[in-house]
């Protein structure tokens, strides 16, 4: 299946674009994602707390994805 994943902050930087696709296995899960990504873009590793939204919430690693899910990776935020 062919996922767009949304990029912001330093992800946007990191992927070279605000969206990207991505080519999984039909029963791919949230961590199946994360492992494809950081093998594509290995300084995604870097940011050890990233997260994946999937539909406007945070996504475990064990949820199934769909090629319909909006999915976005979330860096690191700081406040002040």
């Amino acid at each position: 299946m062919k996922l767009t994943i949304l990029a912001f902050g330093i992800a946007k930087d990191i992927f070279g674009a605000s969206s990207i696709i991505v080519d999984l296995p039909g029963d791919a899960s949230a961590a199946d994602l994360k492992a494809a990504l950081e093998a594509r873009y290995p300084r995604l590793k870097q940011i050890a707390s990233y997260l994946l939204a999937v539909n406007n919430e945070y996504a475990a690693d064990d949820l199934l994805l769909n090629e319909r899910d909006e999915i976005a990776v979330i860096p690191p935020v700081s406040g002040g």
